[in-house]
Parts: C-alpha cells; sequence; structure tokens
C-alpha cells in the first residue's frame, strides 16, 4: 500500500538559489506575520517583529506599535498608554467581518427571494376559483378558452402541413370523438322521429 506524500520536511539550511530565496522569504514574512496578529489578538499580548530581507528591506509587524515595544524592551522612554489598534491587526479582522457581511448578504437576498415567492403563492390562493365565478364569468371564461383553442388549432394545422408533427392534443381534437358520437345520436333521434310520423 503506497503511502500518501503529505508535508515533507525539508532540510533547514540557507537557500542557494536567489529566487527561491525571496519566494521563501516573503511566504514566511507573511505566515509569520500573521502568527504574530493572531497571537497578539487571541492573548492581548504586545508583539514586535522586525525582519530584514536579503535585499536589506526592513518589514516590521507590531502591536499596539513596533517603537513602542521596541522602546519598552530597550527601557529607553516609556511608551504613553495606547491602544491604536495594528494596521494588520484591522485588516485581519476586516477580513473575517467582510467574509461574515458577504455570508449575510447572500442569506438577506435569499430570504428576500423566498418571501417574494410566498407572496405569489399567497396570491394565488386568493384569486377566486371557478366555482365561484358567475354565470356571466363562466362564460367569458369558457369564451376565451375556445378562442385559445382556436389559436392553438390553426398553429397545429400551420405545423401539421409543413410537415412537422404539433406534440398535443388540442381541445378540438379531443372532443372530437364526442362530437362525432352526438352528432349520430343525433341524428339517429332525427331519423327515428321522422320514421315515427
Amino acid at each position: 500500500m503506497r503511502r500518501p506524500n503529505g508535508r515533507k520536511k525539508i532540510e533547514i539550511a540557507r537557500i542557494q538559489n536567489q529566487t527561491n530565496l525571496q519566494v521563501t522569504f516573503s511566504k514566511r514574512r507573511a505566515g509569520l506575520f500573521k502568527k504574530a496578529s493572531e497571537l497578539s489578538t487571541l492573548c492581548g499580548a504586545n508583539v514586535a517583529i522586525v525582519a530584514f530581507s536579503p535585499s536589506n528591506k526592513v518589514y516590521a509587524c507590531g502591536h499596539p506599535s513596533v517603537e513602542s515595544i521596541v522602546d519598552k524592551f530597550v527601557g529607553e522612554n516609556p511608551p504613553p498608554d495606547t491602544d491604536d489598534p495594528n494596521p494588520i491587526i484591522v485588516a485581519h479582522q476586516n477580513a473575517n467581518i467582510d467574509e461574515i457581511n458577504e455570508k449575510l448578504n447572500k442569506l438577506e437576498r435569499s430570504l428576500e427571494r423566498e418571501r417574494k415567492h410566498g407572496q405569489a403563492l399567497q396570491a394565488l390562493r386568493t384569486e377566486p376559483s371557478n366555482e365561484k365565478l358567475s354565470f356571466y364569468d363562466l362564460k367569458i371564461l369558457c369564451e376565451s378558452l375556445e378562442a385559445a383553442d382556436k389559436k392553438v388549432e390553426k398553429l397545429a394545422s400551420q405545423l401539421m402541413e409543413c410537415g412537422i408533427e404539433f406534440p398535443y392534443q388540442t381541445i378540438g381534437s379531443a372532443l372530437a370523438p364526442l362530437r362525432a358520437r352526438e352528432s349520430i345520436s343525433s341524428d339517429s333521434d332525427e331519423g327515428s322521429s321522422r320514421s315515427g310520423e
């Protein structure tokens, strides 16, 4: 059975390749500053980190400030009581707040969609049913349905003329057998009444 690779331990020695050296410094510096920010946030500790890059650039991170902590450490100029937040800590906290706000906005949009959907369903429930319609309203409804059926029949016949099969039955074609039976029974009724004369 093959073991997964996972994380591999690297040899801790100076990196010779200049590009790899810069990349490693940047990544590890960011990780180190993040850990310092978390330590300050979680424990309320005063933290200061100063790092010089391989190209001699200075990078510093501290809470409440690097200067106040260095002064406190060296013993010169006791720091004034300041609770000015570190920009890195503030950025870290703001990133979390932004993420939470985005989730909240998504939930609010989803809730609004569901509310509108519920209102639409409620409106459908309050429309009068066909059972409560007056005779006049039922007559208008019937005429509207017949007009719509005629349009569908016309479209179906146009499609059939073009050789395209219409996939649905129209009301008229579905009722055609019933109408045929009615006309046959009415013809036979007329024939029997005529023969009785």
